[in-house]
């Protein structure tokens, strides 16, 4: 690779050999070439990351929900971090009291809320693995996790609180006590203790070990500090043990790109939570602004009043999967489109000037300083008028989404990528570089990274244009999956964590991912879809012989291509009197609304997530075969080439739909 501008290589390629695919070059960040930043001192644990802020920074605001005056809400209502550390240490005493011990887990389910990030710090004060409870993983899985991971004690929201409730009597073998964020009702207490649990409000919990005083235990570098489910390609989500190394390490990392870039976080930083916490993305960001002194305000738990949530907090930093940019630049379109001849005119001459100086190489506050205030600066205040850098991360955020807000937005605009397992950021665009448009980044510097060759999907990294499966090193990588050693030997090798994303090296070293190698993808509002689970669910269905399902990462819903069964389809067309040979039935739009409802049947029957239900589906009469190179010898799909093959068939069910 000829300019690699913002990498430095390491290592040297290396050629196949003993039957292993070739590797690229090892590289790492321009910002690490000189070494990986040292550990920040005194700081070993997460616990370390908030005792020390609360003895640096006791009377900052550190967390915040909106008031609500009669039924309206108001201000931000805000908590020090020295009046966090005090309930904090309520909550571990009332929890070690329980009977709860270092090394135990603990549950946690619901919506971001004080109670959520004081219950983490309470787990992190005493040793324990703090487990998210996370219901859009599937029907049954906070009873799986609660099961997996041997959850002792669970804190929940109180609209979950009947939710978890469905796990009993099954979780009751290892759930033994669970705290609501709210009140409990009478009826809950009674249906619980018949299973041996105990169930108490916040307030009752908070007295529980009023009187009592637990020594708080050493921590360590490499102890966990929460295990963090995520979808697996069997159905089961997998149990990613996260350290307190990792996490520390990551922050380290932050520090030094934003130092580097001059965007340092600083204690007047305000963030606003609304991401789940039960992800690793969130999590990190607000470790991260935890570590500096600053202020996390809190939504209101509707998407719907997220705007309005963001124009009373004024944050500075606002973190986004796509799906919510998305939402963004549409209502910003709408109202473009709706403001008339004028202003639409002087709108669209705004940016093709500003758009123009951004490709030129100008600072994003430079390209047109008249444009953003005349023209841009609604936008700006639309986000509360305080933010500096928007980051988006989760899934592929669209280019044209990416250069719209870059221009608008009157912030810096950033895409990231990193997946649980490499503890979130792990690569992320860098600002005032407009050639990383529609890219993630370089890696972040603590971490190094290369490509693998996949020839079964033609893809060499040693090729000019280098491209292959994304390897990560580091001391952020997790230690591997929960009672899975298979599995994690299976990403795991020779100290390279394998992504199964396909990237692309670009020539100002930044990376493009391009493809994705395992059959686990996300949508665009950043929900994990295990595809071969969800086509041995529909495939079970006699009308249907074969199926593939395919969801793309810049769209919220899945779609599905299928070779129906020949004789189901035309036994049911004679019963509903739709006439036509079988190439005819599969065209018609009457047959594919009753696959349609077959198939959604079948997901309601398994308690599927709404997004994984198919939404569009095409019937190709003629099977998939080795003939079209559809299946291997073996019979198993042949993702990319089915992909390929059918890509006019996709495009137009996306949109259509």
């Amino acid at each position: 690779m000829a300019q690699e501008k913002f990498i430095v290589e390491v290592e040297p390629a290396k050629p196949a050999q003993n039957g292993k695919p070739s590797m690229g070059a090892v590289y790492r960040s321009l910002f690490a070439k000189d070494g990986f930043p040292p550990p920040i001192p005194g700081l070993d644990s997460c616990w370390d990351i908030f005792r020390l802020s609360v003895e640096k920074y006791p009377n900052n605001r550190m967390l915040g929900r909106r008031e609500i005056v009669d039924g309206k809400p108001g201000k931000y209502v805000w908590m020090s971090y020295k009046e966090v550390y005090d309930i904090v240490i309520k909550v571990g005493n009332s929890i070690r009291s329980c009977g709860v011990d270092e090394g135990d887990k603990c549950g946690i389910y619901g919506a971001n809320c004080p109670e959520w990030i004081m219950s983490m710090e309470a787990c992190n004060a005493h040793g324990l693995y703090c487990v998210p409870l996370y219901d859009t993983l599937g029907a049954g899985a906070v009873e799986f996790i609660i099961n997996h991971a041997e959850v002792k004690i669970a804190f929940v929201e109180e609209k979950k609180l009947p939710e978890l409730l469905k796990t009993f009597p099954n979780a009751a073998k290892y759930l033994k006590t669970v705290v609501s964020f709210g009140n409990v009702t009478p009826q809950q207490k009674e249906e619980v203790e018949k299973c041996g649990v105990a169930l108490y409000s916040w307030d009752e919990f908070l007295q529980l070990g009023s009187e009592k005083q637990f020594d708080l235990p050493v921590k360590k570098k490499e102890d966990i500090c929460t295990i963090m489910y995520t979808s697996g390609t069997t159905g089961d989500p997998k149990g990613v043990l996260i350290s307190n190394n990792s996490i520390v390490t990551l922050i380290a990392g932050v520090q030094r790109l934003l130092g580097s870039v001059n965007e340092s976080l600083t204690v007047d930083d305000v963030y606003l939570s609304y991401l789940p916490l039960a992800h690793i993305f969130d999590r990190v960001i607000e470790e991260c602004f935890i570590n500096h002194g600053a202020s996390i305000g809190f939504w209101r738990g509707d998407v719907k009043l997220l705007t309005e949530d963001i124009g009373e907090l004024k944050p500075t930093i606002f973190c986004a999967v796509p799906r919510v940019l998305d939402r963004i630049y549409s209502g910003l379109q709408q109202k473009i489109s709706s403001g008339g001849l004028l202003k639409s005119t002087l709108f669209n001459l705004a940016y093709a000037y500003k758009h123009h100086n951004l490709k030129k190489g100008r600072k994003h506050f430079e390209a047109s300083p008249l444009s953003d205030k005349v023209v841009f600066s609604k936008v700006k205040e639309g986000l509360g008028g305080k933010v500096r850098l928007i980051l988006s991360g989760a899934a592929p955020l669209a280019a044209h989404v990416e250069a719209f807000l870059r221009v608008v937005a009157c912030c810096h605009v950033l895409q990231g990528y990193g997946l649980t397992e490499t503890c979130a950021g792990t690569f992320v665009s860098l600002p005032n570089q407009y050639d990383m448009l529609g890219t993630v980044g370089p890696p972040v510097p603590n971490v190094d990274v290369c490509l693998e060759s996949v020839p079964e999907m033609a893809y060499d990294a040693l090729s000019s244009t280098p491209r292959g499966e994304v390897c990560v090193r580091g001391d952020t990588l997790f230690s591997g999956y929960y009672k899975r050693e298979d599995l994690t030997k299976e990403v795991m090798i020779d100290g390279w964590f394998h992504t199964g994303d396909i990237g692309e090296w670009q020539p100002n070293g930044s990376l493009k991912i391009i493809d994705r190698k395992k059959n686990i993808f996300k949508l665009s509002q950043g929900e994990y879809v295990a595809v071969e689970n969800l086509e041995n669910i529909y495939g079970n269905n006699p009308v249907i012989d074969s199926i593939w399902i395919y969801g793309n990462s810049f769209e919220s819903f899945l779609v599905a291509v299928l070779n129906p069964n020949q004789r189901a389809v035309e036994q049911w067309a004679q019963h509903n009197g739709v006439s036509g040979d079988f190439d005819s039935l599969c065209e018609n739009p009457k047959v594919k609304e009753y696959i349609l409802g077959e198939l959604t049947k079948a997901g309601k029957e398994k308690k599927l997530k709404g997004f994984e239900f198919i939404k569009a589906v095409h019937l190709d009469p003629q099977p998939f075969d080795m003939e079209r190179e559809l299946l291997t010898p073996t019979f198993k799909k042949k993702r990319p080439q089915l992909l390929k093959y059918y890509k006019d068939v996709i495009d137009n069910m996306y949109k259509t739909k």
